[in-house]
């Protein structure tokens, strides 16, 4: 081919999670082309930026979004243009929505094909995963329309009954089917008996506002619920995920079930590594309303060295845009105030100055941080061409410095809220130049819209993607 690459990275030291190399990337139509060693010379293209030896890595995938979610009276203040906006400049080029029916009359399939016409407006790529809240005899095949949609997973709680929860026989139900469809269940796993006796009790005792959240959702509710799924999972053969660990025996509990053989896995979120229960006593306790909630120092501590053994498997954002005004309606309960976090636009800072700061006992290596920010959940999820920087994969590229240092100012995110869990915090990590399917997004001019550019990625098979991927890890020069 004669003509010129649309894009060359030129001089930076790529690193993915299997290891790093000192080489240009060419990127045409959007799509990696060849990595070149830079002791060569880098080719002419018509457009190069020079990276001068700084880090680059494949742009996010965050695997747990929440776009536009209506959950009871409360609908999150952002669209698919303003999170995948914020998720462009944190350095994330791909986000895994999900279509949970808005009440009791949409249909698992419905509540996914109204936010795929929505994500229409996406700035970044997107991704669906389905839910379903009750069982009927129209679910197989909605299951099935979903699977051909390139849905391939399914989210369902265990806990907020009368909502979005679904019963123990709705979840064995719908893992039979997600086995038959080569396809993996998600599972928000917390206790509902004990979470509602809990939450129950500190009301009758007048203590059911903001600063006793902890205190409602006690860690054994999400083990006890952790374990429940964990059985009816080995029972039925399916593969499962479990989002937001915030507990080491949560963790710990699908580690175990590794080792028996089962295909389990772990993800956290960055405010379960960072931030402790101490939050709750503050000024402004609102601003940590999520669930699970924050948990003590000690088990924050444990959690991050679980993450430092390799036990946990992604880093979502979690991400539930809702603002102040909607969080401060009902600080007095608890049980009638929105609960979630803004977090798409800071997992890349909080999540790699969490895995790299000595101080707090990260240590960990770029490679690991690549392993839970890109690649791991590209592969878990069965998202094609992504988490990875290889000839033929999408050209999804995030360079940085990781010694430059920033504060986090919430009221100058992209987030479309007015507040970040992590205000004032001083983070490393933040991406200097952004690249999605080949356009510059991000850089130092400032951030480059690219219009409703983002693509709708149908997801493959889980086990045929984890057969397909097993033995395919591209070869690399010895780790610089």
């Amino acid at each position: 081919m004669s003509s010129k690459p649309d894009l060359v990275i030129a001089n930076g030291i790529i690193v993915n999670s299997f290891g790093r190399q000192h080489a240009h990337v060419v990127v045409r139509d959007g799509r990696i082309e060849q990595l070149i060693e830079a002791t060569e010379p880098a080719p002419d293209a018509a457009r190069t930026i020079d990276a001068n030896g700084r880090l680059v890595i494949p742009g996010g995938v965050d695997g747990h979004c929440h776009v536009a979610q209506v959950t009871g009276r409360f609908r999150t203040l952002d669209d698919y243009r303003t999170t995948s906006t914020a998720a462009l400049w944190g350095g994330t080029t791909t986000i895994i929505d999900f279509g949970i029916p808005r009440d009791a009359q949409e249909t698992p399939l419905a509540a996914v094909l109204h936010k795929k016409e929505l994500a229409r407006d996406s700035r970044c790529d997107v991704a669906l995963h389905g839910s379903v809240v009750s069982w009927d005899e129209t679910v197989p095949w909605q299951l099935e329309q979903l699977a051909a949609e390139g849905v391939r997973s399914v989210k369902m709680y265990t806990t907020n009954r009368g909502t979005t929860m679904a019963d123990g026989d709705t979840i064995l139900r719908v893992m039979r089917e997600m086995v038959r469809l080569d396809g993996l269940t998600y599972i928000h796993a917390e206790h509902d008996p004990i979470i509602s006796d809990c939450t129950q009790q500190h009301a009758d005792d007048g203590r059911i506002g903001i600063e006793h959240l902890h205190q409602t959702r006690p860690e054994l509710a999400e083990e006890i619920s952790v374990k429940e799924t964990l059985a009816m999972a080995e029972y039925t053969k399916a593969p499962v995920y479990f989002v937001h660990q915030s507990t080491p025996g949560a963790v710990d509990l699908v580690a175990e079930a590794r080792s028996r053989g089962q295909e389990a896995y772990s993800e956290t979120c960055p405010h379960y590594l960072t931030l402790d229960d101490s939050v709750y006593g503050s000024a402004f306790p609102e601003w940590y309303a999520c669930c699970p909630p924050m948990r003590s120092a000690e088990t924050v501590a444990a959690l991050k060295d679980r993450l430092a053994a390799g036990a946990i498997h992604t880093i979502a954002s979690d991400h539930s845009c809702y603002d102040l005004s909607q969080k401060r309606e009902r600080t007095d309960d608890i049980r009638a105030m929105p609960h979630g976090l803004p977090g798409v636009e800071t997992r890349m800072p909080v999540t790699f100055t969490a895995m790299m700061d000595s101080a707090s006992g990260g240590e960990g290596r770029v490679e690991d941080f690549v392993e839970v920010f890109a690649a791991g959940p590209a592969r878990i999820n069965a998202v094609p061409g992504k988490g990875t920087i290889a000839a033929g994969f999408d050209a999804d590229l995030v360079i940085f410095d990781p010694a430059e240092e920033r504060t986090v100012d919430g009221g100058a995110l992209h987030m479309g809220t007015d507040f970040s869990p992590f205000e004032g915090k001083t983070l490393s990590g933040w991406p200097a130049v952004v690249v999605s399917a080949g356009r510059v997004v991000l850089d130092d001019a400032g951030f480059h819209d690219p219009g409703a550019a983002g693509r709708f990625v149908a997801r493959n098979g889980f086990r045929e993607h984890q057969a397909a991927t097993a033995d395919s890890t591209p070869a690399v020069p010895a780790t610089l």
